[in-house]
């Protein structure tokens, strides 16, 4: 098995870039959802409310960020900044983040069509893991949950066959996406090696309803893929594709890298 993409989300539920060569730092990858919008009482904005998020593309440059979107002009933010941290949330946890700037507010209220802001993740803010799935030390920035998700190529084939389409792997968001298993076989792991890094499965990731956001409009498309997945991965009340993942230690993610299941459940 190979490592054939690498992806990272810079601002939380905004575009996300294709990488070859990935740093993996203690919160999962570098600069991976370390910015987020949120509303005007601090909480997270996802493209669950506002589809059109996906049309902002991130472009990270020395540690900063430059937003371009369809009809507006590109917005520059510096790296850092010592303006005092705010509580935000995202779902129960609230944690500690600094506001961008008030261009930056400006710039994404107007395209998104309503009051938000900008803001960065607390350097000194250590974000936990679940502990019902991590262990003590584990942590992430504002992702859902975890550091990590992926998917095998294998099983979005699976899918688009059951589904007679072919949808792209960046609907479902994932980091690492791997080429040479059979379909859903990530399931079925409890421990992989990538490279020199080390990796714990530890939880289904249920899916929303942003799989069925086009990224090339900002618009929702119906009901795929969930009703096509609600008919064989469904569990509960809730349907999984892909997998979440915990990291043990930091290093460099390259695609092409060898695969390694080292323990399965």
């Amino acid at each position: 098995m190979r490592l054939t993409g690498l992806y990272r989300y810079p601002v939380k539920s905004l575009r996300g870039e294709s990488l070859l060569r990935m740093q993996v730092d203690p919160r999962g990858p570098e600069l991976d959802r370390h910015w987020m919008v949120v509303n005007e009482k601090g909480r997270f904005l996802t493209q669950r409310e506002l589809p059109r998020m996906v049309l902002i593309r991130p472009h990270l440059f020395d540690g900063g960020l430059r937003l371009s979107a369809p009809g507006m002009p590109d917005l520059e933010a510096a790296p850092g900044g010592d303006a005092e941290p705010l509580e935000v949330q995202v779902w129960n946890d609230r944690c500690r983040a600094r506001p961008v700037s008030a261009e930056a507010d400006r710039w994404l209220s107007d395209f998104l069509g309503i009051p938000c802001r900008l803001v960065e993740f607390a350097e000194e803010e250590h974000r936990k893991v679940d502990p019902d799935y991590a262990e003590p030390g584990d942590e992430t920035a504002f992702s859902d949950g975890f550091p990590f998700l992926l998917i095998s190529r294998a099983s979005l084939d699976d899918l688009n066959r059951r589904m007679g389409c072919a949808l792209p792997m960046e609907r479902f968001r994932p980091n690492l996406v791997v080429e040479g298993c059979e379909p859903y076989a990530e399931d079925t792991w409890k421990r992989i090696r990538i490279g020199d890094l080390t990796f714990r499965v530890v939880k289904p990731c249920s899916r929303c309803v942003i799989p069925t956001v086009n990224p090339e409009t900002g618009e929702r498309e119906g009901n795929e893929p969930l009703k096509t997945l609600m008919t064989y991965r469904k569990e509960g009340n809730k349907v999984f594709f892909g997998q979440n993942l915990i990291h043990d230690g930091t290093g460099v993610l390259e695609v092409g890298m060898p695969v390694e299941v080292l323990e399965e459940r």
